[in-house]
């Protein structure tokens, strides 16, 4: 059986708000499967925002990690993210999930992988998924050439262009802001 297709997720931090989005499509090999699939989870009270890409389940389950590794430090999130990296390299368990995540607060946005990477964006702005290049290469654009957008607004472009570009990617779009 084919593995579920990535996503687009994409996140923006501009003119002090931070905005991440995801599509809502799920694929089965070259089939839809779903197209309302809600990719943006809220944590620690709504305090962190999270978006996945990659298998479902293996989303969902760094995420239950995710979570624990939050309250363990005291909602700090770099800190959780970091101890999460360590342990989705190292336990054998958790080193064959295939999904990524951003993670998101008033202050901070971190795109965490299984390969231990923990990665703070000097540009304010990170994407996952299938469409995430064309995602990334919008805000880009956004950021430098429309600066009076909102970082929402910004978000739900980039996604719209990666929905029009990338057959994984849909433009059922949910979208969250801190």
């Amino acid at each position: 059986m084919d593995k579920l297709k990535s996503t687009t997720v994409v996140a923006i931090r501009h003119n002090g708000k931070i905005a991440i989005g995801a599509d809502g499509q799920a694929t089965l090999g070259n089939t839809v499967v779903k197209d309302h699939v809600k990719k943006i989870r809220k944590l620690n009270d709504g305090k962190i925002i999270i978006g996945f890409a990659g298998s479902t389940a293996d989303a969902f389950t760094l995420m239950e990690r995710f979570d624990e590794k939050i309250n363990a430090y005291g909602g700090i999130m770099k800190r959780a993210a970091i101890e999460l990296a360590k342990d989705w390299r190292t336990d054998r368990y958790l080193r064959k999930l295939e999904a990524m995540m951003i993670c998101i607060n008033a202050q901070e946005l971190l795109l965490v992988s299984g390969t231990g990477d923990v990665i703070e964006p000097d540009n304010d702005i990170l994407s996952i998924g299938s469409g995430s290049m064309y995602a990334l290469a919008a805000a880009t654009a956004l950021k430098k050439h429309a600066p009076s957008l909102s970082a929402s607004d910004m978000v739900k472009e980039s996604l719209t262009i990666a929905a029009d570009i990338c057959i994984y990617t849909n433009h059922n779009f949910v979208i969250e802001t801190l």
